[in-house]
């Protein structure tokens, strides 16, 4: 079977990939020194790296590897202590991302599968979905680094002939979900009444086990060699109606009411929630046909079954 170095395999989607490629190749993945080999499922080789820079050692990680699956990365920091935040990103993102693929090509690694974000084409859509054509328009140092990192991963792929595949998601959920999505869970599920009634806005979602799936598939498939692609559940939902498919998920009651979309931002500005007012009245909408069609990729469940499987996870924990 090929071997699969997927680095950050013991993270929230790291797992859940683990858990779809276990029966396609064999699993090697990525902890850090000072954490435990049983963080990561047992159908998956541990390597141990030094934290993720221009200078990590990839070559013990890399034997015998076929594809590389880069997960690993500095995100979204809640509580920034750095005077320069672009450029902590860009070590681990950019600086760490090049050298990684660069010993993955001269240790005859084929294909390099790079997990980016949304966040490279934008922060809101408006009335049209993004498309991997639209021009890039990274709106925070995290989306910076991620665009940096694609442009340099093609000039590699340039160089060398190893094959890169690019993948762009929005907001992931599902089993295991930590950050907005699960602060979300937390509010529905107290049954708190929220003033969130006028949004009329459209956004794209992609639940963990369609994310995996579609990056199994890029993976393998020949066709998606040097290919961009944006991936999400192909439904789109508002916050309203987001919020009361998840209510429903939960088995609770939540009650909506109107506010003026311009008191929520005002509201945002001055309690320094800016960039989560605009997540949820903003519009971030995803076209996910090319790898639907190119790849013939069917997302393996609807946005309700994923929704369901994450709020029965929200219960029991």
């Amino acid at each position: 079977m090929k071997i699969f170095l997927i680095t950050g395999a013991n993270g929230f989607i790291g797992k859940h990939l683990c858990l779809r490629l276990s029966d396609e190749a064999k699993l090697r993945g990525t902890i850090l020194s000072d954490e435990s080999a049983s963080s990561l499922l047992k159908n998956c080789e541990p390597v141990s790296i030094l934290p993720i820079s221009e200078n990590t050692d990839w070559n013990d990680a890399l034997i015998n590897v076929d594809t590389v699956i880069h997960l690993a990365a500095r995100v979204h920091v809640m509580r920034e202590t750095s005077t320069d935040p672009l450029f902590e990103f860009r070590k681990v993102n950019l600086y760490g991302t090049v050298h990684l693929a660069r010993q993955a090509a001269q240790a005859g690694v084929r294909r390099f599968v790079f997990m980016s974000t949304i966040g490279v084409n934008g922060d809101n859509s408006g009335y049209k979905s993004y498309m991997p054509s639209d021009h890039p328009k990274p709106h925070n140092p995290y989306s910076v680094s991620k665009y940096e990192a694609e442009l340099a991963l093609q000039k590699i792929s340039l160089e060398t002939g190893l094959e890169v595949v690019i993948i762009r998601a929005p907001l992931v959920y599902g089993v295991g979900n930590p950050g907005n999505f699960l602060s979300l869970l937390r509010i529905i599920s107290k049954g708190i009444p929220l003033p969130l009634a006028s949004i009329t806005n459209s956004r794209s979602l992609i639940y963990v086990g369609n994310l995996v799936d579609a990056m199994a598939l890029c993976a393998v498939h020949p066709i998606a060699a040097g290919k961009t692609y944006l991936v999400s559940d192909g439904e789109d939902v508002s916050t309203p109606e987001l919020i009361h498919r998840t209510a429903k998920a939960l088995g609770v009651n939540v009650r909506l009411f109107p506010m003026p979309i311009s008191l929520m931002r005002a509201a945002g500005k001055i309690t320094g929630k800016n960039g989560a007012v605009n997540q949820l009245t903003g519009s971030l909408s995803v076209d996910s046909s090319r790898i639907r069609q190119e790849l013939g990729w069917i997302p393996p469940f609807t946005m309700n079954e994923g929704l369901q499987k994450t709020a029965e996870w929200f219960k029991k924990r």
